[in-house]
């Protein structure tokens, strides 16, 4: 018997029929995913403000307000560009229109993430700070807009995982076909965004070792989601356009590698520090 029969039999759990839309004003409606973005970069501002507060830093608490505006930016900016060029290009170079349709999907956390890298470095510039000053407390808080963002992924059914009969909570997603699946966006903001925030956070609060090693936490940021995303796209289904890359390696795979070497070149060269 194949495994897709065996699938097949397998009732699995059926995918909760959640309107993507959480708020409608006539013919226009707010999406979840848009509030997830909302409360994601809402939720890290205000904590990011406290930590300052708490915790003396060079980068004062007056900064943040500008630093959150251009890294938002970075964010919606490296994350569409990012979709474009690593995911889908040539329907895009196909349909340059669509490259602005950000409302229809397609945003890629490797391209927000250096949308991001870029805004922190212009603007810590700026205001004649190290990099590192705000990366580290950008890193403490970053998982929890990871985590909203994997839920609303959820709401909308898409980014949904691989076939499987082997876990009691797999479940069918409408866009997934009749075959049970993996809910992986759940596991991503569990692993990428919960338990990384609680790590990042925890460590950089509690460990006066790590806090006063400047940047030691950044690397530990992009060290830590590298692992998590590089298992995790293992219960996650490729993207359709791209498959997989290369002995059942993905994109998603791929992308992660660099930011684990470079995570663990900045932890290893900031622990060094006296």
């Amino acid at each position: 018997m194949s495994a897709t029969s065996i699938a097949l039999g397998y009732s699995g759990i059926q995918f909760p029929n959640i309107d993507p839309v959480a708020i409608h004003l006539g013919q226009f409606g707010i999406r979840w995913y848009s509030l997830a973005y909302l409360f994601g970069i809402l939720f890290c501002w205000f904590l990011t403000k406290a930590l300052v507060r708490r915790y003396p830093s060079k980068v004062d608490v007056d900064d943040l307000d500008d630093a959150f505006f251009w890294m938002t930016l970075g964010v919606i900016l490296g994350g569409r560009i990012g979709y474009v060029l690593f995911y889908n290009f040539q329907y895009y170079l196909d349909n340059p229109s669509q490259i602005l349709a950000v409302w229809r999907g397609g945003m890629s956390f490797h391209g927000g993430i250096l949308g991001v890298i870029i805004a922190i470095f212009f603007y810590t510039r700026s205001i004649r700070v190290s990099f590192f000053d705000l990366s580290d407390l950008c890193a403490c808080v970053a998982p929890l807009g990871l985590f909203f963002g994997r839920l609303a992924n959820f709401v909308n059914g898409e980014l949904f995982g691989r076939i499987t009969t082997s876990v009691p909570w797999a479940m069918i997603f409408p866009a997934g076909g009749p075959l049970p699946r993996h809910p992986s966006q759940l596991y991503e903001a569990m692993f990428e965004g919960l338990f990384l925030f609680i790590l990042l956070y925890t460590s950089w609060t509690k460990c006066v070792w790590i806090r006063v090693r400047t940047g030691f936490v950044s690397g530990m940021f992009l060290s830590g989601y590298a692992i998590a995303r590089f298992l995790l796209e293992n219960y996650r289904e490729p993207d359709p356009q791209l498959g997989f890359m290369f002995a059942r390696i993905t994109m998603g795979q791929c992308l992660t590698l660099p930011m684990l070497i470079i995570g663990l070149l900045i932890m290893f060269i900031t622990s060094r520090r006296v």
